[in-house]
C-alpha cells in the first residue's frame, strides 16, 4: 500500500513539474514573440521616417541624388523582408538601410545649410533615436532568444521540449560586414 503512495506521489510531482515546465516554456516563448514584435515596431518607425527625411533633404543634396536613391531602395528590400517574416532576410537588408542611413548622416555633416535646417535636425535626431531604438529592441530580443534556446536545450527539459514541439529562435545578428567596420569621416 505504501509503495502506491509513493509512486502516485511520484507520479503526481512528474504531474506538476511538466505544467509547470510548460507554463515556463509558454511564458519565455511569448517573450521572445512580444521582443521581436517591439523590433518590428521600431523598423516600421524607421520606415515610416526615411521618406520625411529624404524629401526634406532633396533639395539641398543635388549631389548625392544616388545616396538617397539607393536609401529609398534599401528601405523597400526591408520593408518587402519584414512582410515576408524572414528574419535572416530581414536582418540583412536592416543592415544594408542601417549602412546606408550612417553615410546620410555623414553627407549631412558635409552641408552647413542643411544641418541648420531646423527640419533636417530634427530628423536626423528622430532617426539617431530610433536608430537607438532599434539597437535596444535587437539587444533585448536576443536576450529573449538566449533565455528561450537555453531553456529549451538543458536537460530534462530537452526531452519535453521537443515533445510540445517548442522550436529554437534565430538570433537577429547583422549580417552585412560593412556595418562591422569603423565609419570613416572625412572633414
Amino acid at each position: 500500500m505504501t509503495t502506491l503512495y509513493v509512486v502516485l506521489a511520484v507520479v503526481v510531482v512528474l504531474i506538476f513539474w511538466l505544467i509547470a515546465l510548460y507554463n515556463g516554456l509558454v511564458k519565455l516563448n511569448n517573450r521572445t514573440k512580444e521582443a521581436w514584435s517591439d523590433i518590428d515596431v521600431q523598423l516600421k518607425r524607421r520606415h515610416d521616417l526615411i521618406p520625411n527625411l529624404i524629401a526634406s533633404v532633396k533639395g539641398y543634396m543635388t549631389h548625392e541624388k544616388d545616396l538617397l536613391e539607393n536609401i529609398t531602395k534599401a528601405r523597400s528590400a526591408a520593408m518587402s523582408a519584414q512582410d515576408a517574416g524572414n528574419t535572416h532576410e530581414l536582418a540583412k537588408a536592416e543592415g544594408m538601410l542601417g549602412g546606408m542611413l550612417g553615410k546620410l548622416q555623414i553627407a549631412v555633416e558635409a552641408y552647413p545649410d542643411l544641418k541648420a535646417n531646423q527640419n533636417v535636425a530634427q530628423l536626423m535626431d528622430e532617426l539617431s533615436d530610433t536608430e537607438n531604438k532599434i539597437q535596444a529592441a535587437r539587444r533585448f530580443y536576443n536576450g529573449q532568444v538566449r533565455d528561450f534556446n537555453t531553456k529549451i536545450e538543458t536537460f530534462p527539459n530537452n526531452v519535453f521540449a521537443g515533445m510540445l514541439n517548442f522550436k529554437k529562435y534565430e538570433f537577429f545578428e547583422v549580417e552585412d560586414a560593412s556595418e562591422r567596420k569603423n565609419v570613416k569621416v572625412e572633414l
